[in-house]
């Protein structure tokens, strides 16, 4: 008697046979990917192995390409102003970086109880600057432009997919696939994930942010800071991680000698 198992067995290898091989497959598609998409460019971050960490004074420029060109279109709603001290600003500084913020916080008038705004304070989490979804997507071509907070993070190869995404543009290939030719509104970048994006190149020439330290702008220093800044937001604890790291692999090297040494002082006679 056949076993219920061995028959659900059977049917599922058919099952998998059925769609290998008898299913209609749209091979185009895959072949379009794998030939025009590209993967995350290598570039070297201070931050990078578990010795890395980061550079305040990057961060700052960082933090400056991200006020003066990505904040008109991208939030940043999980970071504080007052986090900003842990790139190496002053109380001070961050105080006046808040006050100055070129979107208002939403508030109350204490007087006559109707919406009113402010300006932002060290305890303000970065504004936005569009009051909705709907707004942003009013202003973006109908594309939600994400938010900033934890990007790094969220896409595989972090900062670097997201240097390689900024500085990725460039004209569609002569053989690109028609269906795959960027529409109106839409720009060729083979480092996105179906090659044509809705936001136009942030960074379109060189000294378009001014540095304090006096870095000069080009356009991939500017990528490549806040690439940086935004892998700082999406995890400001690297630095603090990677010091317990090697402390905990001190500790257990050393704990590890230690045991050794012990276990040939306990059984030092006996043969083994």
């Amino acid at each position: 008697m056949i076993r219920p198992i061995a028959i659900l067995a059977g049917l599922v290898f058919v099952a998998a046979l059925f769609i290998a091989f008898v299913m209609p497959r749209d091979a185009a598609q895959p072949n379009v990917f794998h030939e025009f998409h590209k993967e995350p460019k290598e570039v070297s971050f201070s931050f990078d192995g578990p010795f890395g960490k980061y550079d305040p004074v990057q961060l700052q420029r960082g933090f400056k390409v991200y006020q003066e060109v990505c904040a008109a279109c991208h939030s940043m709603h999980l970071v504080a102003f007052r986090s900003l001290t842990g790139i190496g600003f002053t109380e001070p500084e961050v105080k006046a970086i808040a006050k100055n913020w070129s979107v208002k916080v939403p508030s109350i008038n204490d007087k006559t109880g109707e919406p009113a705004t402010r300006n932002a304070t060290p305890a303000d989490f970065i504004p936005p600057n569009f009051a909705n979804e709907t707004a942003a997507r009013a202003n973006n071509n109908n594309a939600y432009p994400p938010d900033m907070s934890l990007l790094a993070k969220a896409r595989e190869g972090g900062p670097h997919y997201i240097y390689s995404i900024v500085t990725g543009y460039q004209k569609p290939p002569a053989n690109l696939p028609k269906d795959n030719q960027p529409g109106p509104g839409l720009y060729y970048n083979p480092y996105f994930a179906n090659l044509n994006l809705s936001m136009p190149p942030p960074l379109v020439a060189d000294g378009q942010v001014s540095f304090d330290d006096g870095t000069p702008a080009t356009k991939d220093q500017m990528a490549k800071d806040v690439s940086a800044f935004l892998m700082w937001a999406a995890e400001p604890n690297l630095d603090r991680r990677h010091s317990s790291g090697i402390a905990v692999m001190i500790f257990l090297i050393l704990g590890t000698v230690l045991a050794y040494m012990s276990k040939k002082e306990v059984w030092r006679d006996e043969k083994h």
